[in-house]
């Protein structure tokens, strides 16, 4: 049994969530941890007795696991403090856990229930659970140590934060997207965000069952990917894009070269086939930055027969559209937008960010003749998050591009007693231009899936 698998059996009053009715402020310096002095002396204790090897690199992991735990019940023992079989189980389980992982915050994350861990300051934590936000009586001792736990993170993946770069993106190593900010940009106190990932990614089973999609959207995405055509994957923050993205992924072909391009790496592709690029911050001296743009451009020397991209937010999207015009069919991309439309406004004004001086037209036929189909996704008010259109590009009259709706959520529904939506996707009825591209291609999509019945 590991030492989490041990930890875990332990009392842990720090993963109680605070009841609905105690929401709003919950700033807690007031009140001080009866065992913070013995927590302290028996950490001092620990790292008088191992020393280095908590930071030697040829350590294995479960080695170092095992002789900590056993330091630390020698630690304990030896302590004077008289404490109950409970309290010795929290300390043990708190130093350990500030030793090995992320201090207050390694509850939560070995919760498989939490999806996000806001921290909004050393005295004040919030986690998500399905989709809606909880306050949590965990605390960091204080500013220093909410900072070092930042930085223990940040440095695991050779990134830095300091007061010259306030703000970095990171991640954890199971693939936990991680996002810190400190002062002076953080005005009330060091912020940290960490958006935990499944063990096990989620399948397209899982996102029927969550209702995120349905059976019938998920046969007709499925001949979408293994028939070549581009995808573009727009919503909100925590929406569910990368979640969407991953299962797309799953669907292509075992036999293709993929290559995935990332700010900070959290694909979980399944396939064997994958080489995974990750964006690289500027040095202290201002040197070394390597963009997703300057990736994009060298991922077209790598042989690729796939390009995902976890997201696009600068000139990385004319590189991306090229790409897609230039033979690398069955791209993927995600960005923010707020519908299908407005997707295609903000890759225009990315593709501007590019500072080709490219006239509107141009760059409209670019995005009419890369993109195939628009993915939009949204996190409705009941704290779930659904497909709410799939959108075919279908050319340009004028100046306009033109779109078609072939899904789109149900909203007129409306909600039941528990304020859960009660609608789902339904096909329009109208049958998109693609659905000929796919057969010529080999890929037979049935007629009833489009036929315009409740799925």
């Amino acid at each position: 049994m590991s030492l989490s698998d041990r930890l875990a059996q332990a009392r842990t009053p720090a993963s109680t969530v605070v009841p609905a009715e105690h929401k709003g402020s919950h700033r807690r310096s007031g009140r001080a941890d009866p065992l913070a002095a013995v927590k302290r002396s028996v950490h001092e204790g620990l790292l008088e007795v191992l020393g280095p090897k908590l930071y030697d690199a040829h350590l294995d992991q479960g080695e170092l696991e095992l002789q900590v735990m056993q330091t630390l019940q020698a630690v304990l023992q030896r302590d004077e403090t008289p404490l109950t079989s409970a309290d010795r189980s929290r300390v043990a389980q708190e130093v350990a856990d500030e030793i090995l992982g992320h201090g207050p915050l390694e509850p939560y994350l070995r919760d498989p229930d939490v999806s996000e861990i806001m921290v909004n300051g050393h005295d004040q934590i919030y986690v998500e659970r399905e989709g809606r936000i909880y306050p949590v009586p965990a605390t960091f001792t204080d500013e220093s140590h909410l900072r070092r736990t930042i930085e223990k993170i940040v440095a695991r993946v050779g990134r830095r934060v300091d007061e010259s770069s306030p703000m970095v993106d990171a991640r954890l190593p199971d693939g936990s997207r991680v996002n810190a900010v400190i002062p002076p940009i953080a005005l009330d106190g060091s912020l940290l965000t960490i958006r935990k990932f499944a063990t096990e990614p989620f399948t397209v089973d899982d996102l029927i069952a969550f209702g995120t999609m349905t059976s019938a959207v998920s046969e007709l995405l499925d001949a979408c990917v293994r028939g070549r055509l581009n995808m573009v994957i727009g919503g909100g923050t925590g929406s569910g894009k990368t979640t969407t993205l991953n299962v797309l992924s799953s669907f292509v072909p075992a036999d293709e070269r993929i290559i995935t391009i990332e700010d900070a790496a959290e694909l979980q592709l399944r396939q064997e086939h994958v080489l995974r690029l990750e964006s690289r911050p500027p040095s202290l001296e201002g040197r070394g930055q390597i963009s997703i743009r300057d990736l994009v451009r060298n991922s077209l020397r790598m042989r690729p027969d796939r390009i995902i991209i976890g997201e696009i937010r600068d000139g990385a999207a004319l590189d991306m559209l090229q790409a897609m015009n230039t033979g690398h069919d069955g791209s993927v991309t995600t960005l923010h937008s707020n519908s299908p439309r407005d997707s295609l406004a903000r890759l225009e004004t990315m593709v501007l960010m590019a500072q080709m001086d490219l006239p509107q037209r141009a760059i409209r036929e670019q995005m009419t003749s890369a993109i195939d189909l628009i993915i939009h996704q949204a996190r409705l008010k009941d704290g779930t998050r659904r497909i709410t259109q799939i959108t075919e590009v279908e050319g340009m009259e004028g100046d306009m591009i033109t779109l078609l709706d072939v899904f789109a959520f149900d909203f007129r529904a409306g909600v039941d007693e528990n304020g859960k939506f009660r609608g789902s996707l339904r096909s329009t009825g109208l049958r998109p231009r693609f659905i000929g591209t796919l057969a010529d291609r080999g890929i037979y999509v049935p007629p009833s899936i489009l036929a315009g019945e409740p799925q």
